[in-house]
C-alpha cells in the first residue's frame, strides 16, 4: 500500500498498484505521500484485469455501466478501465483502476469533492509567500495565474501551489497541490535561468515552431496562420516547482492575507484597482464549475445507468462550494489585476508589487 496524506485533511490510499500506477498518481500528489494513522477518505485499487462482463455503454467508448457498476473508459483520449461509485462521493469512496494508467481519471474531482468534508473548498489558483505575506492569485483558466506565480518567483516568492488551492473556510489558511507547472515557449523566453534545466531536443523544437510562425506570417490568412496558435498551444513543457523555486519549495500552506483575481484583455498596459472580494466569490464558482464538466458529465452518465442510486451530497456540491468560498474570502483584501497577453514578467512584478508589501 502507498499512502498520500493530504495537509492531514483527506486520505489517499493506494492498493497493490504497479510502479507505473504509483508513478502516474505520484504526477499529482508526490510530494503530500505519506503514512496516514487513520482510514483513508479515498481507496484506488489496482487490479490487473478489470473485468467488464455484459457492458452497455452510454457515451460509446467513454463510459458504461454493468450490472455490478459504473466504468469510465476513456480519459484525455486515452482508453482506461476504472470503476467508479459516485453514490459513494463525498465520505469514503473506493475507485477500482486496471493498471497500466498514464493518469487516474477523476482523482482531483474526486479529491476536491472530499475536501468539501473538510470545510475547504478547491479553488483554480496559485498560492506564494512573498516577504512573508500569503499571495492567493485566482482567475479563469489561462487567465495570468501561473504568469504571476513565475513573477513573483524570479523575485523570490516562496512557492506554495499552483493549479489547485485548498482554502479553508474560515479564511486563515490556503494548501497547495505541487504539480507540474507547464512552460510555453514565451515563458521560456522571458526566464533564462529556467533553460538549463531543458534538454537540446526540446529547445530545438521551440526554435522551430518560432520560424515556423515567421514563414507563417509571410502567407497572411493561409492555413498555416490558423493553426499557429493551436500548435504553440501543444509545445511546451513540464517542470517540477522545485526546478524553479530550488530551496522556495513549499512548505505548501500559508495563510491568504492578498487576493488577487487575474483578467487578460486587449490593451497593452497592467492595471491593479481594489475590488470586492464578493464578486470574486460569484465569479469564481463558475470557473470552479467549469473545472468540473469533465466530472459532471461522468456524474450525469452513472444517473443515466442508476437513477434510482443517489447521492444527496452531490446534489447540493454547488450550492456548499459557494458557501465555503463566500466565507473564506469574506473581508479580505483582494484586487484585480487586467493585463494583456502574453506580458511581461517585471512588468506585472512592477505594477503588483505595492500592493504586495
Amino acid at each position: 500500500m502507498i499512502d498520500y496524506d493530504v495537509h492531514g485533511l483527506v486520505g489517499v490510499r493506494l492498493v497493490d498498484p504497479a510502479p507505473s500506477d504509483v508513478l502516474a498518481v505520484d504526477k499529482k500528489l508526490g510530494p503530500l505521500r505519506g503514512s496516514l494513522s487513520r482510514e483513508p477518505d479515498i481507496v484506488l485499487r489496482f487490479v490487473d484485469r478489470l473485468p467488464m462482463a455484459g457492458l452497455r455503454h452510454v457515451t460509446l467508448g467513454t463510459n458504461g455501466f454493468t450490472d455490478d457498476g459504473f466504468f469510465v473508459l476513456r480519459s484525455n483520449q486515452r482508453q482506461v478501465r476504472v470503476k467508479v461509485g459516485f453514490d459513494g462521493l463525498g465520505d469514503r469512496c473506493e475507485m477500482v483502476c486496471e493498471s497500466g494508467l498514464r493518469s487516474v481519471p477523476l482523482l482531483m474531482a474526486v479529491l476536491n469533492l472530499t475536501m468539501l468534508r473538510k470545510d475547504c473548498v478547491s479553488l483554480h489558483a496559485s498560492a506564494f509567500q512573498y516577504q512573508g505575506r500569503g499571495i492567493l492569485v485566482t482567475g479563469w483558466a489561462k487567465g495570468g495565474k501561473t504568469e504571476t506565480l513565475l513573477s513573483f518567483a524570479a523575485q523570490g516568492a516562496r512557492y506554495v501551489g499552483d493549479e489547485w488551492i485548498l482554502l479553508a473556510g474560515d479564511g486563515q489558511t490556503m494548501y497547495g497541490i505541487p504539480e507540474t507547472i507547464r512552460l510555453q515557449d514565451w515563458h521560456i523566453r522571458s526566464l533564462p535561468h529556467v533553460r538549463q534545466h531543458l534538454g537540446w531536443r526540446k529547445l530545438l523544437l521551440f526554435w522551430l515552431i518560432r520560424r515556423i510562425e515567421s514563414l507563417a506570417k509571410v502567407f497572411p490568412g493561409g492555413l498555416l496562420r490558423q493553426a499557429m496558435p493551436a500548435i504553440k498551444r501543444r509545445v511546451n513543457v513540464r517542470l517540477p516547482p522545485k526546478t524553479i523555486f530550488g530551496d522556495r519549495f513549499g512548505p505548501f500552506v500559508a495563510r491568504p492575507e492578498k487576493v488577487f483575481l487575474t483578467l487578460s484583455h486587449d490593451d497593452p498596459g497592467i492595471s491593479v484597482e481594489p475590488v470586492d472580494p464578493s464578486l470574486i466569490a460569484r465569479r469564481m464558482i463558475s470557473s470552479i464549475r467549469f473545472e468540473q464538466l469533465p466530472f459532471l458529465e461522468q456524474q450525469l452518465a452513472f444517473a443515466f445507468a442508476f437513477p434510482d442510486r443517489k447521492n444527496p451530497f452531490l446534489d447540493r456540491v454547488h450550492e456548499l462550494q459557494y458557501e465555503i468560498l463566500e466565507r473564506a474570502l469574506r473581508g479580505k483584501e483582494a484586487y484585480m489585476v487586467r493585463h494583456p497577453y502574453p506580458l511581461s514578467f517585471q512588468e506585472l512584478f512592477e505594477r503588483m508589487r505595492p500592493y504586495c508589501e
